[in-house]
């Protein structure tokens, strides 16, 4: 495994067509539907990166019975009773598969589970989670820190009702109650209080379990799940927004060319398609096609200010546009950001500060000046995946850029090198 990875400058850029991979989202949240569905679904086109594979793992460890044969995952559910056999479950620091396994498992039957994993998954918050868990009757044990992982999940008597949650934490905690409402006696209410962030993600789990038989009913401020089950199904996992983000960037960061990217639906739920109007604004030419994308771009990008309350996983690609943007540029609107894999916002700060770019940090988002060329600096990733992409792409325009750790764009992205190095010989 590589310790660390020079980026070589492309200097002769003119188009790339790439595919990329599955959504990591969806994939997660299908894994859970199928696990709890009673018979076998058939998942086309998972990811199949770290995190879903840690996810998937963390099923099988309470009865979920998971094959794969190519490009399909058959996972025969447990019909909304997961088998608590004293395992010990690893998800290494995969916070929303965490999320989502941690309500999954309360809804088990036997002795316990325990959850666990890297040092920087500890480190951030689950309380809200446990708490409104605890409150329809879950028997969770923090077993460090209250409301941090380490945990222990006993059987418990889950029962349904109306559980609060404050909307300026993580969606991922209305998604994982949200995904095992069915199987609630009564079923649930979720009550968001004050301004929602990150909602396309919680659109993106009510879309999914829509795919496997349960409806979602909304009202302002409210959630609500009746009694019911999801059914076996076949599902298609669609490209991921979020890392086609990266290779739609290229043409803005070089300040020519062309990139298509050929699976890319533009009609997603996934909040990330927004990038697509965001590249709009910095003066990109955008085509969707009914299925496929294509950005187009000549110059210097122009500063803008993005608000990322929606689309947080964009934060990394959109501070490297704005470094080589023409002028003051601001996002703003994510506080949940110091939150993720790494504090995103001071991470993206420091690197960028090596590179001589002036940056202001917020206490949700950042202020940075574009400048045309950067220092040559080591830059730390931060075991986080979409750091490195983004300084990967970053590092296209400018000599000496050298990451740390690359191999942790594994989490989400696998193949991520081999199709920069694609792009980087199709322009040779």
């Amino acid at each position: 495994m590589d310790l660390e990875r020079p980026i070589r400058p492309l200097k002769n850029f003119k188009s790339a067509r790439i595919r990329v991979p599955s959504s990591k989202s969806l994939t997660q949240r299908a894994f859970v539907c199928s696990a709890l569905a009673e018979g076998k679904s058939r998942i086309i086109n998972p990811l199949l990166s770290e995190d879903p594979r840690l996810l998937l793992s963390a099923l099988e460890a309470t009865g979920v019975n998971i094959s794969s044969t190519g490009n399909v995952c058959e996972i025969k559910g447990v019909s909304g009773i997961p088998e608590l056999s004293g395992s010990k479950v690893f998800l290494g620091n995969n916070g929303t598969g965490t999320r989502f396994f941690i309500a999954y498992a309360s809804l088990g039957k036997g002795s316990f589970v325990e959850v666990f994993g890297k040092e920087r998954l500890h480190e951030r918050p689950v309380a809200p989670l446990v708490n409104a868990l605890r409150a329809l009757s879950a028997n969770i044990e923090c077993l460090g820190r209250e409301g941090y992982l380490p945990l222990r999940i006993k059987e418990g008597n889950l029962k349904g009702g109306k559980v609060k949650l404050p909307g300026n934490i993580s969606s991922q905690f209305i998604s994982a109650l949200l995904l095992i409402g069915p199987y609630l006696e009564g079923g649930l209410t979720v009550e968001v209080e004050g301004e929602l962030l990150s909602a396309g993600y919680v659109e993106m789990t009510i879309e999914v379990m829509k795919e496997f038989g349960v409806d979602v009913s909304r009202e302002a401020g409210f959630f609500k799940v009746d009694e019911g089950f999801y059914q076996a199904r076949e599902y298609e996992v669609p490209a991921d927004a979020s890392s086609s983000s990266y290779f739609l960037s290229i043409p803005l960061i070089l300040g020519r060319g062309e990139v298509f990217i050929e699976n890319y639906l533009a009609n997603s739920s996934q909040p990330d398609v927004v990038l697509l109007s965001f590249l709009k604004e910095m003066g990109a030419e955008v085509v969707a096609y009914p299925l496929g994308v294509k950005v187009r771009f000549e110059g210097r990008p122009k500063a803008c200010e993005f608000n990322v309350g929606d689309c947080p996983d964009l934060f990394p690609t959109l501070c490297i546009l704005l470094a080589c943007a023409e002028g003051e540029g601001r996002i703003y609107g994510a506080p949940h950001l110091r939150y993720k894999e790494t504090d995103r916002i001071k991470a993206m700060a420091t690197e960028l500060k090596k590179l001589g770019v002036k940056v202001k940090e917020l206490p949700d988002g950042i202020i940075i000046e574009g400048r045309e060329d950067f220092e040559p600096s080591r830059i730390q990733t931060y075991d986080d995946h979409r750091i490195a992409m983004a300084f990967a792409i970053l590092g296209l325009k400018s000599d000496g850029i050298v990451l740390e750790n690359p191999a942790c764009v594994e989490k989400s992205y696998p193949e991520f090198w081999e199709h920069l190095e694609s792009v980087c010989l199709q322009n040779r």
